[in-house]
């Protein structure tokens, strides 16, 4: 955990050097004993400008710190940006510089950092990072900040409940025949533990977080140190007994049919969940739609695929067959499954699926669902909506019982082999629908921005999209033009970095590595569906009338909210990267 220090933990006095002027933001202290109480390890992130300008000495600012720590207890790392904005470093945010030595001096990397301010600033240096962002906004803090956060929260507890709660969720539920841990209570038959906890919390007279912060005091463990116990191997377990650590009561399962009907983007934010199910299953089969077989033939611990168009899910479907539903319900059957676990996003329902396996005979099935499911579903789960989408998939699986292995940190993975960095960018400009698509001609220009800056640009394109890419390669450009996406992603797995709009590829670059430059329309939001745990810069108006619309099609005249990104702000966001420019790369050679 990572926090500003002013306007976040204590009242932003400008320049302040007396330790007698140190008053905490509402919270503070209740919200730092809370994430401490849980095993926390704990940071302070923070620009101090006045050391260059000379408005106050080390040594008065050291008084002022050791005033805030006995204030707020201590802190596990102190980070501290001396120089003002003209010294060019890359420590003082929005660069990631002190996010970076934060996570190696509390023993960890960015990507399972949490960092909480009150500013853009902070956000911009935690995503290009790889860490998470929450705004705790306040009176300073511009509309367009407040838009463009990740997450936000109400205040420091609130921002406390939000990391709480998603760690809780992403702890695995005991299994069928599992005994429970001890002093922890069991689901009943058709709830999740989710629903569970919920209820025995409420009987208790105490909340969720509340009743989470008391059991993993009482276990020992943090919830970091939970979902760290479920984390995973590129590869599918190798033994019977492999990864079971990560599953609750290390009760394996025979054959588990995991679920995810949709494009190609959807399939890979769901790969952390397939791995859990892999690391305790004897075998994994998953259904997936025609958009998303290249992606789900790409994802660790898929024993086989199935694949099959859902009328219910598609985004362009045809009529319900009668003949079809019935082919489907014998295809189910010849799986072989003992269980299943249906992966959906927000807008989507599990319902017509789970009719369907149940005809098919399958027992035991797990999905969220908001509607009341009847007999439907043996586990019926519920998140809160801001949940990145990886997680939210992870959280079924873990309701299901199913976690992560040893090793495992959570990040998207495919089965592409690393690879050395190349000496060039990616300009991917195709999208999965034309309102998150950036103008091709600004793309056009981006690309003679690069190149003239020094960057080798390869430009690739989707189906369909050789002209598209042809185009905005030009003359500056290389046209890598359209390719399987195995091809694609180890062409990415190489780059410095990937520049894209909200589409496949992006998820993709998170899956083998590649910092991105998120070209992001807000017809949804950010924190749900932005580049997961990968160093990030996020351009575009976050503000935009398009926002959270859900739109395919740009409801705005001039699609305003990414024909305004300028060639030189990609140029900044790429610098922010540590992207080198061929030339340097040459002359280090």
């Amino acid at each position: 955990m990572l926090f500003d220090r002013d306007g976040t933990l204590v009242v932003d006095v400008p320049y302040n050097g007396d330790p007698d002027q140190v008053r905490l933001m509402p919270g503070a202290r209740a919200a730092l004993d809370r994430l401490r109480a849980a095993g926390l390890r704990i940071g302070v992130v923070t620009n101090q400008s006045g050391l260059a300008r000379g408005r106050f000495t080390a040594e008065r600012m050291e008084a002022v710190h050791r005033r805030i720590e006995e204030l707020l207890g201590p802190f596990d790392t102190w980070q501290i940006c001396p120089h003002d904005d003209t010294a060019g470093c890359r420590c003082r945010k929005p660069e990631p510089g002190m996010v970076y030595a934060a996570a190696k001096a509390l023993g960890t990397i960015p990507e399972r950092c949490v960092m909480v301010g009150d500013i853009g600033r902070d956000m911009e240096a935690a995503l290009a990072a790889g860490a998470t962002g929450i705004l705790v906004p306040t009176a300073i803090t511009l509309p367009a900040e407040v838009a463009a956060a990740p997450y936000r929260a109400g205040d420091l507890n609130a921002a406390a409940d939000l990391i709480l709660q998603r760690q809780e969720l992403l702890t695995p539920a005991p299994r069928p025949g599992a005994v429970p841990a001890a002093g922890r209570g069991t689901a009943a038959a058709g709830e999740s533990r989710s629903d569970a906890a919920e209820r025995e919390s409420a009987a208790a007279g105490e909340s969720r977080s509340d009743a989470a912060e008391r059991e993993s005091a009482a276990a020992g463990e943090s919830r970091s140190d939970a979902a760290e116990r479920g984390t995973v191997a590129a590869a599918r377990p190798g033994t019977a007994g492999a990864g079971a650590a990560g599953t609750a009561g290390a009760v394996r399962a025979g054959t588990v049919l995991a679920v995810r009907s949709d494009s190609a983007g959807d399939v890979l934010v769901t790969g952390p969940a397939i791995r859990a199910l892999a690391a305790g299953a004897e075998r994994v089969v998953l259904l997936c739609g025609p958009r998303g077989r290249t992606a789900a033939e790409l994802l660790p611990g898929v024993d086989e695929i199935v694949e099959r168009r859902l009328p219910w899910i598609d985004p362009e479907p045809g009529p319900v067959d009668e003949q079809d539903m019935h082919e489907l319900v014998e295809r189910l059957r010849e799986v072989g499954a003992d269980e299943a676990v249906i992966f959906t996003s927000f807008h989507q329902s599990a319902l017509p699926l789970a009719l369907l396996m149940r005809m098919a005979g399958i027992g035991r099935i797990t999905a969220i669902s908001e509607d009341y499911p009847g007999t439907l579903l043996d586990v019926r789960h519920r998140v809160p909506e801001e949940m990145p989408e990886p997680e939210r998939a992870r959280s079924v699986a873990a309701a299901a019982g199913f976690g992560l292995p040893p090793g495992d940190d959570g990040r998207l993975r495919v089965t592409v082999a690393p690879r050395p960095r190349g000496g060039y960018v990616v300009v991917h400009p195709g999208a999965s629908c034309q309102a998150r698509s950036c103008p091709p001609e600004d793309l056009r220009r981006i690309v003679t921005a690069l190149a003239q800056a020094g960057h080798r640009v390869v430009v690739t394109g989707g189906p369909g999209e050789r002209h598209l890419a042809g185009y905005v390669a030009g003359t500056d450009g290389v046209d890598a033009g359209p390719m399987p996406l195995a091809d694609l992603a180890a062409l990415i797995a190489a780059a410095d970095c990937l520049i894209v709009a909200n589409t496949g590829p992006a998820h993709l670059a998170a899956a083998v590595g590649t910092p991105v430059v998120s070209l992001f329309a807000p017809t949804v939001p950010f924190g749900k569906w932005g580049p997961y745990r990968v160093p990030v810069v996020r351009l575009g108006d976050a503000a935009a009338a398009c926002r959270d619309t859900r739109a395919t099609r740009c409801p705005v005249p001039g699609h305003p909210c990414l024909s305004g990104i300028d060639p030189d702000d990609v140029l900044s966001a790429v610098r922010r990267l540590g992207v080198p420019r061929a030339d340097q790369i040459e002359v280090a050679a």
